[in-house]
């Protein structure tokens, strides 16, 4: 295997060009290189000619800094000069090269990177395979810049969920290099609802900081390729940092979301329960008022008890006091001004991405560094120096414009933090309400429960006295009611006395008209003669 040529390419996929002088003429090189040290992995050649090597990778590289190391011991085994020494060595456990082992544990570690937000810091934190969360949080609240403790950690994933505590971290990494390599686990402290912003820009590379200190200074045009590379790198460096901090406000408008929706199943239960229970007071108070009034009517003639008058009395004045329990005006005006607190946030320009010209400067710089890139292929170049005018300007813009951004992301992210905020200190308010509305509700329960029984109570006196009347009221009961017969008795003979008269008057008008009543003109007849 060629050890050599394997740790070029893995240098050059990692930087973007090949580690020990590309440029030069086989000779030359020769008489250079052959002077590294065992563990240099690069030599580079500064402005001034001189050669410098170095045993690590030159910065910027894109990589985290668990994988940094064992990717430079790795190369520190593939670029060595002597050719029998490459590879490292064998390994007596394996008896295989000590490269192919490091290789191994590159390919299966599990690295988790988290970025924290009150920093915008990149941590990259290797994973056990059962390392819990409390021991994640631990390790972070000592490399963290402010030291978050874990009580006030929330680690979110991108889709707003926050980490299960119930399993270990390395169970939410996707598999594979690529897979891990792309998550991002988002700190939050929870103890702050104010991130301040904008931060500082990421580091410029030492060939980078030259250029704009000495912006005019005419360079040679090789020189000056590999410079404008590393600032096309550092300018796209800047907006993927501004993404990732966009991810996190993502995140973080995600979960604020996830605790609204909650709140709104709090709020229904909390209304729910409300609308019950006034209900059950309406019809309860309703009740009371209706026993006040019978009671006082039959006072005189009928029942009294003055301790349950008093248990009505108390039991009107608990309804009034349970009217006030079941009266949550005030927490669902609070829940639906943070309901459109939240709208307005979702509907804010700040809540997208605002990279737009970010990506207009990268292209500039990529096309700068192209123009360059075909001077520098030209058989007769018009000039062999030049200065960096056109690209320190470039990422004089970058850095101002992600100023700007950063500091409209962290004003939009904290205002989303105090709606979390509210949100959390509302759920207790809410809880409490729901359990205060449950036990008036049951009380009520019982206080119907304890009126019926007062009723059956009065039902079982009233037939107690019934049974237990005095002799003299029940003879006056009884020489009412023969009264009443004889009475009705009389009625009865006066009808059928009437009904018998009719009948006779009757009988004698036919009994007359049928006489013989002819003597009666004889008599007239001899008057008459006289």
């Amino acid at each position: 295997m060629d050890y050599w040529s394997f740790g070029t390419v893995i240098f050059e996929c990692i930087c973007g060009f090949r580690p020990f002088l590309h440029h030069m003429q086989p000779v030359q090189w020769i008489s250079k290189v052959k002077n590294k040290g065992p563990k240099d992995i690069m030599a580079i050649e500064d402005m001034n000619g001189e050669v410098r090597f170095s045993t690590q990778l030159p910065y910027p590289n894109n990589l985290s800094k668990p994988l940094l190391e064992l990717v430079e011991c790795l190369l520190q085994m593939l670029l060595l000069w002597d050719p029998a020494l490459r590879g490292g060595g064998l390994d007596p456990e394996t008896n295989r090269p000590h490269c192919f082992t490091a290789m191994h544990s590159i390919l299966n570690m599990k690295v988790m990177h988290v970025l924290d937000m009150t920093s915008a810091q990149l941590h990259s934190m290797i994973l056990g395979t059962e390392e819990s969360l409390h021991s994640l949080q631990i390790r972070l609240e000592t490399q963290t810049q402010a030291h978050i403790p874990p009580l006030s950690q929330e680690l979110l994933q991108e889709s707003g969920m926050s980490l299960d505590p119930r399993w270990p971290p390395a169970q939410c990494l996707p598999d594979g290099l690529c897979g891990w390599d792309s998550f991002i686990v988002f700190l939050f402290d929870k103890s702050l609802t104010k991130y301040s912003g904008p931060l500082t820009a990421r580091r410029l590379p030492d060939s980078v900081n030259f250029i704009v200190r000495e912006t005019k200074t005419q360079l040679p045009l090789s020189a000056l390729r590999k410079v404008w590379g590393e600032a096309v790198s550092y300018i796209r460096g800047l907006k993927e940092d501004y993404l990732r901090l966009y991810q996190g406000q993502r995140a973080a408008i995600l979960s604020l979301l996830r605790y609204n929706s909650n709140l709104t199943r709090y709020k229904s239960v909390l209304l729910s329960q409300s609308q019950q229970l006034r209900a059950k007071l309406a019809i309860f108070k309703t009740s009371i008022q209706h026993d006040l009034e019978q009671y006082t009517k039959q006072t005189d003639t009928g029942i009294s008890s003055e301790k349950m008058l008093k248990t009505w009395q108390e039991n009107e004045k608990k309804v009034d006091e349970f009217m006030e329990v079941a009266d949550v005006s005030r927490l669902d005006d609070e829940i639906v001004a943070l309901h459109s607190e939240i709208v307005e946030l979702q509907r804010s320009p700040f809540a997208r991405r605002q990279g737009d010209v970010m990506e207009q400067l990268e292209n500039k710089a990529i096309e700068l560094y192209k123009q360059l890139k075909a001077k520098c292929k030209s058989p007769d170049p018009p000039h062999g120096y030049s200065d960096s005018s056109d690209m320190v300007g470039t990422i004089v813009q970058m850095v101002q414009n992600q100023d700007r951004v950063l500091k409209d992301l962290y004003t939009h992210l904290s205002k989303i933090l105090i709606c979390k905020r509210r949100i959390v200190d509302l759920f207790p308010e809410v809880e409490g309400a729901i359990v205060k509305i449950k036990a008036s509700n049951a009380e009520v329960m019982q206080m119907q429960l304890k009126r019926q029984k007062e009723f059956w109570f009065l039902l079982k006196i009233a037939c107690a006295q019934r049974d237990s009347l005095s002799p003299s009221f029940t003879q006056q009961s009884t020489d009412s009611e023969t009264v009443s017969q004889l009475l009705d008795d009389n009625q009865r003979y006066m009808a059928q006395l009437t009904s018998l008269l009719q009948d006779a008057t009757q009988e004698m008008e036919h009994s007359v008209m049928d006489q013989d009543w002819s003597w009666i003109q004889f008599g007239a007849v001899k008057v008459d003669t006289q």
